[in-house]
């Protein structure tokens, strides 16, 4: 029963994308591990910019820069 979580920055990821990443990674799971799509979880996990850093900045911070 294989459990994936996905974490991505909360900026506008429709439904449609998400819908796109949870199969993409059953069927990688499929092909690469022959698991069973039925018994595969594909969580994602939103998570707001503020609390996500990368290389001790926030990523609104480094969003700002750019």
């Amino acid at each position: 029963m294989p459990y994936v979580n996905i974490r991505i920055t909360d900026e506008q990821v429709t439904a449609e994308q998400k819908a796109q990443l949870i199969q993409g990674a059953t069927q990688l799971l499929v092909e690469v591990l022959g698991k069973n799509p039925a018994t595969t979880f594909v969580i994602i996990d939103e998570v707001n910019t503020d609390n996500w850093g990368i290389a001790g900045n926030t990523v609104t911070n480094l969003r700002k820069q750019d």
